[in-house]
């Protein structure tokens, strides 16, 4: 009858068509995400901060979550903040004692600077606390750079002696410092020429400040390749009157930047790269101002990718896809992770 054969005006073919070209698309991104999690599965190791039974840790993993292990736990501190050497030799990483709170952006000024093997093994405690903030390593490891807001200075130290070499005006920089993996530069988020949370790279030799973006912008980093930067951007009143965070890259010399990822009700945070900059690991917060949070990655070859429902957005870069993303959900939720194709399991 023809009531059998139509729904409401729509023939009952048609929706079948629909529905199984939606089951084929569904299954098509899923078997892409597979293949990202099958790509990355053995690409070295990530470095993240976690957190467990009420405190932070530092954690290892596969990129894809796999063979994930504690380096830490240590019942009295929380850690946070680890960064591996270039070399992948040695770590440096931020202790607080239990019970302080940890905060979004200023992380890096508080707790003891500690150094220990690329595995966490032998970890000492480099200074007192809050003596060297933000610190972060020099290309050969031979050296750290410290941040220090309210002396208006940076500093860089001989790593082996402790002694001073060169210290510098912080020029607006007041947080999230990063040394250039080629030497020449620091990054980090500044307020500068009368505008807010700016992302700038200031020359080491010059002391030339490069003004890479505009406006509620931080958590930077270089890509391995020296001319390039990530960093988080949010957009005020593009989908609602506070926006969501996107992340973002942008060339050294302030000429060029561009979306990485974007997603509605979601703030994208604490981006790094792969160490052959051929991927996007970040963190994915349901609210602004948050620290430990879901981590995904990307393919940077894919980027730009904006989440399905973001048509604001989308209309910006009309040319960005879906993904494929890959949600590491079988880990902690982490925050300001690190990346290295070493193998830092070996004693």
């Amino acid at each position: 009858m023809e009531s059998q054969s139509v729904f409401i005006g729509v023939p009952l073919w048609f929706l079948s068509s629909l529905l199984l070209c939606s089951s084929l698309l569904h299954a098509a991104a899923e078997d892409a995400v597979d293949a990202l999690r099958k790509e990355v599965a053995t690409k070295g190791w990530v470095l993240f901060s976690g957190k467990t039974v009420g405190e932070y840790d530092l954690f290892l993993s596969r990129p894809d979550g796999s063979n994930r292990r504690n380096l830490t736990n240590t019942p009295d501190f929380n850690e946070y903040g680890g960064k591996w050497s270039r070399d992948s030799r040695k770590m440096l990483y931020r202790r607080l004692p239990k019970g302080k709170d940890i905060n979004h952006d200023l992380w890096g000024q508080f707790g003891s600077l500690v150094i220990a093997n690329a595995d966490g093994s032998n970890p000492i405690v480099y200074g007192d606390e809050n003596q060297y903030p933000w610190a972060t390593w020099s290309p050969d490891g031979s050296q750290i750079a410290c941040l220090y807001r309210r002396e208006g200075r940076i500093r860089i130290f001989d790593f082996a002696t402790k002694k001073l070499v060169k210290e510098m005006p912080r020029q607006g920089i007041f947080q999230q410092l990063f040394w250039s993996p080629d030497g020449k530069r620091f990054v980090g988020t500044a307020n500068v020429t009368g505008q807010d949370w700016n992302i700038v790279a200031l020359d080491i030799d010059t002391q030339k400040l490069t003004l890479l973006t505009r406006d509620a912008n931080c958590t930077p980093d270089f890509f391995r390749d020296p001319s390039r930067v990530i960093y988080s951007n949010r957009t005020p009143k593009l989908a609602d009157e506070y926006g969501f965070t996107h992340l973002m890259q942008a060339t050294a010399d302030g000429k060029s930047r561009t979306l990485l990822y974007g997603q509605r009700d979601k703030h994208a945070y604490f981006g790094c790269m792969s160490p052959d900059d051929k991927y996007v690991l970040f963190a994915m917060m349901p609210k602004d101002g948050m620290v430990e949070c879901p981590m995904s990655i990307v393919r940077l070859a894919d980027t730009p990718i904006i989440a399905p429902g973001y048509p604001e957005l989308q209309n910006l870069y009309p040319n960005a896809k879906p993904g494929p993303v890959l949600h590491l959900t079988n880990l902690p939720e982490g925050f300001e992770p690190d990346w290295t194709y070493a193998d830092v399991t070996l004693k």
